[in-house]
């Protein structure tokens, strides 16, 4: 291996994460009803990918070790995270997103509060943490000359520009395809919003099962 992380190991890493990304799932969930709703999805793009990279740097630090062998905080934090997807996915029932008439937008909403939402989304999300927790490591070389938790980081900024490209373009996308269909949209946004509320439950019950 190189002194400092080899090629071919983080092409691997790549190869496992992109899979990962374009696996639908709660990102794409809010991606989707973005780009219907907004101008642009930049800033819940943006919101998402710092929930990555959070993710990452606890990793990178740690943290997330000693958060795994304390059942009681990872419950309490697939908890808050089901949660915040369900409330999220009535949402969306509630106030269906179609793309913006006549250059307006739907419901106009601050770039801060889609990215915090974003955040919230990928950043409380256990499967992320937990895949990280046991993926990231993988890909690690302990006689490498740079840190262990640099080369964490590094793979955290791979997996982050993979996420940066695939959510940009599925938003983007569903905003251009479903521009001249309302109908379309709506139901589109229901079905993302049943995939979070889904996502959410399922966590729970997988964490409470378990």
């Amino acid at each position: 291996m190189s002194e400092f992380m080899a090629i071919g190991a983080v092409a691997a890493f790549w190869a496992v994460s992109f899979l990962f990304v374009l696996t639908p799932g709660a990102d794409w969930a809010y991606a989707i009803a973005a780009g219907l709703r907004h101008r642009t999805v930049v800033p819940a793009v943006g919101g998402l990918l710092t929930g990555h990279l959070a993710m990452t740097a606890v990793v990178a630090a740690g943290v997330a070790a000693l958060v795994a062998r304390s059942p009681l905080v990872l419950t309490a934090l697939t908890a808050v995270g089901a949660a915040y997807l369900v409330w999220l996915g009535i949402a969306m029932f509630v106030k269906p997103s179609s793309p913006p008439q006549t250059g307006a937008e739907q419901t106009p909403e601050s770039w801060v509060r889609q990215a915090v939402k974003g955040l919230g989304i990928s950043g409380l999300n256990p499967k992320v943490f937990l895949l990280f927790l046991a993926l990231l490591p993988q890909f690690t070389d302990p006689g490498a000359r740079w840190p262990l938790a640099v080369q964490i980081l590094l793979l955290g900024l791979v997996h982050t520009a993979s996420c940066a490209v695939v959510y940009t373009g599925v938003g983007t996308g569903a905003r251009v395809v479903l521009r001249a269909r309302p109908a379309a949209a709506r139901v589109v946004t229901w079905v993302s919003g049943a995939a979070m509320i889904l996502i959410g439950v399922v966590l729970l019950f997988e964490r409470v099962a378990g």
